[in-house]
């Protein structure tokens, strides 16, 4: 069995992979002060009766911090365990048509090589995490580049910081986009308010694609833990997948196993 670890700036995501299905999936809060015996433990926690079955490991981190607890772990309490963690040299068959490839995060590149697997198109993902990414992958699988904004946790934190009359709120939908009270304002604008953002860049990036040259279709992709909040409301997502980074991983692990 494979074990697929995406450790990100809120969460890190697990997932246990028996070939191409992904038996179970988990999420636990990042904690950039984490030792390497504190998250070998609480994995092994997590992962229960799949723990003592992993015969391969593939795992990327966006927290330099967590990385360096991440490869003590895996050394540690895995040395038999074939394992991919995902950095320059690790063959991933995404070619990096930007400026500074050195700066796309592992997480885009694993984004991109799962969005193309799943629809062999140009694809738009937008990753609503800490922050929101947008990226964009070619009809090749090329990654084109992309756009970053704040995220939704890190604006309504932001918002209830600054204004004195404003608090934080549920994240739900509320009963109209035109709120009624300060709690539904603020409900309207998180949920309204980055459904329409991601609307309007989405079909911007179209716009721009058709402009270059593209043809043929783009699937429009979102990924990300704060994705179930905003999802429903966007016009231009078509599909979502939680789990995407995880098979991005497995993808990986697959290609530089062979």
């Amino acid at each position: 069995m494979l074990l697929t670890i995406d450790v990100g700036n809120t969460n890190i995501a697990l997932g246990v992979h028996d070939g191409d299905q992904l038996l179970r999936d988990w999420r636990m809060r990042t904690d950039a002060r984490i030792t390497a015996d504190e998250l070998a433990m609480t994995m092994r926690g997590l992962l229960g009766q799949h723990a003592d079955a992993i015969t391969g490991i593939a795992a990327l981190s966006t927290v330099p911090a967590v990385l360096r607890e991440l490869r003590g772990m895996l050394t540690r309490y895995h040395q038999g365990v074939h394992r991919v963690i995902v950095e320059p040299g690790v063959r991933t068959g995404v070619p990096l048509l930007v400026d500074n490839p050195k700066e796309v995060g592992a997480d885009r590149i694993i984004n991109t090589l799962a969005a193309h697997h799943l629809y062999n198109t140009a694809c738009i993902v937008v990753d609503f995490g800490t922050s929101t990414n947008i990226d964009v992958i070619s009809t090749k699988g090329e990654f084109l580049g992309g756009v970053f904004m704040p995220g939704i946790e890190i604006s309504v934190d932001a918002l209830a910081d600054r204004a004195a009359a404003l608090r934080k709120v549920e994240m739900v939908r509320p009963r109209s986009v035109i709120g009624k009270n300060t709690v539904e304002c603020l409900q309207s604008g998180i949920m309204f308010g980055f459904a329409g953002q991601v609307d309007g860049l989405v079909r911007r990036i179209t716009t721009e694609l058709s402009r270059s040259g593209h043809t043929g279709p783009t699937t429009v992709i979102a990924t990300g833990g704060l994705a179930p909040l905003v999802v429903d409301e966007a016009e231009t997502i078509e599909h979502h997948h939680p789990e995407l980074t995880l098979l991005g991983l497995r993808l990986v692990f697959e290609r530089n196993r062979r």
